[in-house]
C-alpha cells in the first residue's frame, strides 16, 4: 500500500481527477478502449467534477460503478445517479456506461445478466475505491450475508445485505477489485485514517478493505 498525503481535500480531488484522467490517456494509447470503475457516496462528488471535463476521448471509455444499491436511478440513494449528475456530463457524456442495477425486485435475478454486461470490460484499467470507517469498500461490508463469497469466491458480482444497510447491494467482488491494472482509494479525516491503520492489521474478514490494500495507493486528507 503506498500512502499519499495531502494538505486539505480540495487539493486532493483535483490531483486525483488529474491522475485518474492521465491514467486513462495511457490506457488508450494501447487498448480500444479503458474502464473506469467509480464507488458512489458524497466523498467521490468533486473528483467527478473535475475528471468530467478531462480532455481525453471519452468515446473510448466504459464507466462502471464498484457497487450499487439495489433501487432505481430515479432514487435519491442510486449511485447511477449521482454518476449521470457528476459525471457522465460536459466531455465525459461521451463515455459508455456499464450498469450494475437492472429492473428486477431482487439483485441475485439479475447477476448473470449483469456479470455478462461486466465481462468485456475486465480486468478493469483504473479504478477508484473508497472506505467506510466500518473498513468496508465498494459493498463489501464486515457482517454480510455473502462476506466470505465476496471475498473468496469467483463470481464477479456479488449481492450483499449487510447489517444497517437498508436496501440489498450488489457489489463487484474481491477478485475483480483485486485485478483492476490501477487502483487508488479516496478516504477524508482522521476517523477514516484511523481505521485503515487499524485494517492493515486485520483479516479481511474482520476488515474488507484489508483485502485490496496491496498494491493500491491510498489518497488522505484530514479535511
Amino acid at each position: 500500500m503506498k500512502l499519499v498525503e495531502y494538505p486539505d481535500s480540495e487539493m486532493m480531488m483535483m490531483d486525483l481527477a488529474d491522475t485518474l484522467a492521465s491514467e486513462l490517456k495511457n490506457c488508450l494509447l494501447v487498448h480500444d478502449h479503458a474502464s473506469l470503475a467509480v464507488p458512489g457516496g458524497t466523498t467521490p462528488g468533486p473528483i467527478f467534477d473535475s475528471l468530467c471535463a478531462a480532455d481525453l476521448d471519452w468515446s473510448r471509455v466504459h464507466v462502471m460503478l464498484t457497487d450499487e444499491r439495489w433501487v432505481p436511478d430515479t432514487s435519491d440513494r442510486s449511485n447511477t445517479r449521482l454518476l449521470r449528475e457528476r459525471l457522465l456530463t460536459s466531455r465525459a457524456a461521451a463515455a459508455t456506461y456499464v450498469p450494475l442495477y437492472a429492473d428486477a425486485e431482487t439483485p441475485e435475478e439479475k447477476l448473470a445478466e449483469l456479470a455478462q454486461g461486466l465481462t468485456p470490460e475486465l480486468p478493469i484499467s483504473v479504478m477508484l475505491l473508497g472506505m467506510g470507517t466500518d473498513m468496508h469498500t465498494a459493498s463489501i461490508f464486515p457482517g454480510a450475508d455473502q462476506l466470505d463469497h465476496a471475498l473468496h469466491g469467483d463470481d464477479l458480482l456479488v449481492a450483499m445485505r449487510a447489517p444497517g444497510a437498508p436496501e440489498p447491494r450488489i457489489t463487484l467482488s474481491a477478485q475483480v477489485l483485486k485485478s483492476a491494472m490501477s487502483r487508488h482509494m479516496v478516504i477524508v479525516g482522521g476517523e477514516k485514517r484511523d481505521a485503515l491503520e487499524r485494517a492493515r492489521h486485520l483479516p479481511p474478514e474482520e476488515a474488507p478493505v484489508a483485502a485490496i490494500l496491496s498494491g493500491t495507493t491510498v489518497h488522505w486528507a484530514e479535511r
